[in-house]
């Protein structure tokens, strides 16, 4: 009679491992995501323009995509993907923002936010951040990647905790990078399900 009680709380054996088999599936489809995700945030990012100073006079035609014409000490517009390889080949200096100025800001608000809260960042932030991580020197992308480690801990911290307790909200979603917020729903998910099972929720 006990064992029957104890026996009828307990999934079957048969549902544990459909359950492991539907927890690893969802994290390799989860973490398959993400990763395309991440791809498709960076490409978006090095096609959105950047200001550029020729260096030297340029022509370059490989029509219909891409056609530039100038002299030297002219300013335009280039694709960023372009300009990187411009600036490789010293043709061009590129006029963007501080990135070492804007990643650090991006720290320094995540470490001074309060533990239950997330702190604001740009939907393509990691995709800049790598980007910058590519065109600086050993010594200083080592130093930077220190830093940049516990500033992803705390975030994967409260998202795991936001996550548990409550699908992803407007007001949190306008926080995230695209790659967190895929993760916050991926998690929620996988919590959801998790208390279904032990709480035999239909």
């Amino acid at each position: 009679m006990i064992i029957t009680f104890v026996n009828s709380l307990l999934p079957s054996l048969d549902d544990i491992d459909d359950v492991n088999a539907g927890v690893a599936n969802n994290l390799i489809s989860g973490i398959d995501d993400i990763s395309i995700l991440y791809t498709f945030s960076t490409l978006e990012y090095l096609l959105k323009d950047v200001r550029v100073i020729y260096l030297k006079d340029i022509e370059i035609s490989i029509r219909p995509l891409i056609f530039i014409s100038a002299k030297e000490g002219d300013m335009t517009s280039v694709p960023r993907w372009i300009s990187i390889i411009l600036s490789e080949q010293g043709v061009v200096e590129i006029h963007d923002d501080d990135q070492l100025s804007y990643i650090k800001r991006a720290l320094n608000r995540e470490r001074i936010s309060p533990s239950h809260e997330v702190s604001t960042i740009e939907p393509d932030f990691y995709a800049r951040v790598n980007n910058y991580l590519r065109t600086i020197e050993d010594k200083d992308r080592e130093s930077l990647i220190v830093s940049l480690n516990p500033f992803i801990a705390s975030r994967l911290q409260k998202i795991v905790k936001l996550s548990a307790s409550s699908p992803l909200v407007p007001e949190l979603e306008e926080k995230l990078s695209s790659e967190e917020k895929l993760l916050y729903e991926n998690f929620h998910n996988m919590t959801s399900n998790f208390k279904k099972l032990v709480l035999k929720i239909e």
